[in-house]
């Protein structure tokens, strides 16, 4: 995103906007700067476009595809990342992510935390 000029990032931010609307009804107001790249002009542009800028707590390398099949991995990476305020960034392409969802959310409530839009934990 920190490359982009201010007229393609809009391009492109709205393009995403349009098609999450489309495929889901949702009105984005959220927005994930994608490989965590951002700069102060990225933060202050799309802020301009109505968007709040989320960061995450945690991540891990499930985005790539060559580096599935490790479930129990994905899973302790997870668990023993969580604390308050976690904000945990799972890819929707990784297959350990679906195959595990499950049984981490059961895991994590188990722990006592419990899970909250991003609305309810705006402060």
């Amino acid at each position: 995103m920190p490359s982009l000029s201010e007229e393609k990032l809009k391009e492109e931010i709205m393009t995403l906007h349009t098609a999450v609307y489309e495929k889901f009804n949702y009105e984005m107001k959220y927005l994930r700067p994608p490989k965590g790249e951002f700069s102060q002009n990225t933060l202050w542009q799309t802020k301009k476009l109505g968007y709040t800028t989320v960061m995450w707590s945690f991540a891990y390398d499930d985005w790539d595809e060559n580096k599935q099949e490790r479930e129990e991995y994905a899973k302790d990476k997870i668990i023993s990342n969580i604390h308050n305020g976690a904000v945990i960034l799972l890819h929707a392409n990784s297959k350990d992510n679906s195959n595990i969802l499950d049984e981490v959310i059961k895991e994590i409530k188990n722990m006592g935390y419990e899970f909250k839009t991003l609305d309810e934990f705006k402060r």
